[in-house]
């Protein structure tokens, strides 16, 4: 999957409630999320549900791996759209990517509410962050 097939998949979508069944989907598709980092080690502050982020870089790929999980089914599906443009990337794909206008092209944020919109605000805060000290430490 790739962010140019998500926005064609959004853009089939009828209607907003189809589109959030598909949102459902890719939440449900995520990858397993490990039992031991569900912890508060991994939870993600200023999130309306409760949301665990695994996002770790590896040296030898110069790549980050990227899981999470929610309690929640839309940002599930937030973190699967999250997952595709982050996962697998360096860190400075990570901070060139506009991750902003993506949404916008999806037109994502206009449909959530303002609890759902400042929490993805704040995990692609703590993936950005991320990337930068990986940056730094270079």
């Amino acid at each position: 999957m790739t962010p140019d097939k998500i926005v064609r998949n959004f853009a089939r979508c009828s209607d907003w409630e189809e589109r959030y069944l598909y949102l459902i989907e890719l939440g449900e598709k995520l990858p397993k999320y490990p039992s031991s980092k569900v912890n508060d080690e991994y939870l993600i502050a200023g999130c309306q549900s409760r949301v665990w982020l695994d996002f770790s870089y590896d040296h030898a790929s110069q790549t980050f791996m990227f899981s999470a999980l929610s309690d929640a089914a839309i940002v599930k599906g937030l973190l699967a759209l999250l997952r595709v443009v982050y996962h697998d990337q360096t860190a400075v794909d990570v901070l060139n990517y506009d991750i902003r206008a993506w949404f916008e092209s999806i037109d994502l944020k206009s449909h959530l509410t303002p609890g759902r919109t400042q929490g993805l605000d704040a995990i692609i805060e703590d993936i950005q962050n991320t990337a930068r000290v990986v940056i730094e430490g270079q």
